[in-house]
């Protein structure tokens, strides 16, 4: 069996989405071959945007605010977040991220499944 090291030598280091509001850059998933149990990515959002209300159907996410402050919404509450907050999203749950203040929001975002689903993004 091969070490780790070898393993991942053939894999990308990361993917980068650009989005009319940010971007994404996901560094660990199935679809990336580095994991066969998670998604995980950094998500920036431009001041004064916010992503789209969505839901994942098969994973739950946990969200981290490295730099930035923005507002949260999910279901009917809304909760104010900055540097070294976090905050879990049960699986299913309607949520999206609003940047409040006055540079690029920067938080880091982990799924509990490799393939990440996403609805009502776009």
């Amino acid at each position: 069996m091969p070490d780790v090291a070898t393993a991942l030598a053939n894999v990308p280091d990361h993917e980068i989405e650009q989005t009319p509001w940010g971007r994404l850059v996901w560094m660990v998933s199935g679809r990336l071959g580095n994991s066969t149990t998670m998604t995980v990515g950094r998500c920036y959002i431009d001041p004064g945007q916010q992503n789209p209300r969505h839901y994942h159907p098969n994973c739950d996410e946990v969200l981290h605010v490295l730099r930035g402050t923005i507002e949260h919404s999910f279901d009917d509450e809304t909760v104010r977040m900055s540097a070294g907050d976090t905050i879990s999203i049960p699986q299913g749950v309607s949520h999206n991220a609003r940047n409040v203040g006055p540079d690029t929001a920067v938080f880091v975002v982990s799924f509990s499944s490799p393939d990440r689903q996403v609805v009502g993004e776009n």
